[in-house]
């Protein structure tokens, strides 16, 4: 008989929940606001754009994590809305609307035919690895240059996190956090001006459809969603050790919520990479088998964040840039470690691994795709060289 979410969570898994949305929507958050006003959105359907999107994760979180038992995090493509953003100056919003439909059924058509699961097993653990590893290596090296910038607050961040890991491993991140919130409040650097608490209210927008924009936008959209999110996040729980989870019945859960929700703003859901990594690795909690807790956490405070819309990122927001990056890149260390070990660990994909982890560091991109496709790429060929010269 299966224990209950109830049973199985800890403060530990909560936190973590909590660390990984507070992360996502303070790191992203004003992208999605940047896409939604070049879309032509108003202030009432920017808050239901982010309404709809912390409904949709909030809702996937929860059911994924629920029924795989394991901490199957999703996300709003951030990619995507950086792409949105530049891209649909002069689109009416109803045409808008109809490319995220396209890119939704597309999503949705991949996850049914079973081609991305085919596609994932075909990447061995070592470049997974490395390409998790070269991802999340900038938030790991934010928290050194955050640390330059605002010495005070980062510094007694790192010292709490390294008495936390000595003393108290499991609550090292959540220690973080207040500690990190006491300094800022200290220092005066909280600027709660800006928030006014409301809730979201949904705003219908009929799509319209147009052949151009359905492949200027919504084909980009697909193949950014995709190779920048959902690649990542299929290699993020391969690499924590939940391989076991089926990727396709996930892939198409998203394109149906996208569907569904993209009317109210809801644009792109997906696999998400780096805030799944802070719920998928042992500080979240040290028996893999209860991590699904904070996977599920992480949904109900995602639909908190849907529940009282653009109110809520304005309350992230009002923290400054160097608290979210420090907790982010104190929370990944331990993954960044454990995905260059075993992107390192066997000597003959070393050199494919290596490769992998710096194409995926560097930040590239290229035709509009970003550096995890072409690490995967570089180090897939690498491995594949040397296979066949052995």
């Amino acid at each position: 008989m299966k224990s209950s979410p109830l049973t199985d969570a800890s403060f530990s898994t909560i936190s973590a929940g909590f660390v990984a949305v507070l992360v996502g929507v303070a790191s992203s958050a004003a992208i999605v606001f940047e896409a939604a006003r070049a879309a032509g959105a108003n202030e009432a359907m920017i808050a239901s754009w982010i309404g709809a999107l912390g409904l949709g994760m909030g809702l996937t979180c929860i059911a994924f994590s629920w029924y795989y038992r394991a901490p199957v995090i999703t996300a709003w493509s951030t990619p995507g809305a950086a792409l949105l953003a530049t891209s649909l100056s002069g689109i009416p919003l109803g045409e808008a609307i109809g490319a995220f439909l396209f890119s939704a059924l597309l999503t949705l058509l991949v996850g049914l035919s079973g081609a991305f699961e085919r596609v994932t097993r075909m990447v061995p653990t070592p470049i997974a690895n490395a390409m998790l590893a070269g991802i999340l290596l900038q938030f790991g090296l934010s928290v050194f240059t955050s640390l330059q910038a605002q010495p005070l607050l980062v510094g007694t961040m790192l010292l709490t996190y390294l008495a936390g890991r000595r003393w108290a491993p499991r609550y090292a991140i959540i220690l973080v956090l207040a500690v990190g919130v006491a300094a800022c409040w200290k220092l005066e650097m909280i600027v709660l001006e800006q928030v006014r608490w409301q809730t979201a209210h949904p705003v219908w927008v009929t799509p319209e459809f147009r052949l151009s924009t359905l492949v200027g936008i919504g084909l980009p959209l697909f193949i950014v969603t995709m190779t920048s999110q959902n690649l990542p996040g299929a290699a993020t729980l391969a690499a924590s050790g939940y391989g076991r989870v089926p990727l396709s019945p996930v892939i198409s859960g998203t394109g149906l919520t996208s569907l569904l929700l993209t009317p109210f703003g809801g644009f792109a859901f997906n696999l998400a990479a780096i805030t799944a990594a802070i719920c998928t690795g042992p500080e979240a909690h040290p028996n893999p088998d209860k991590r699904y807790t904070a996977g599920i956490a992480a949904g109900v405070f995602y639909l908190i964040v849907g529940l009282c819309g653009a109110s809520v990122v304005a309350l992230f927001n009002a923290f400054p840039q160097a608290l979210i990056a420090t907790l982010a890149g104190l929370a990944l260390i331990g993954v960044i470690g454990s995905s260059l070990a075993g992107a390192t660990a066997e000597t003959d994909s070393r050199e494919a691994g290596m490769i992998t982890f710096l194409i995926s560091a560097s930040g590239i991109s290229l035709f509009g795709i970003g550096a995890a496709f072409w690490g995967l790429l570089g180090g897939l060929l690498c491995y594949w060289f040397f296979k066949r010269r052995n």
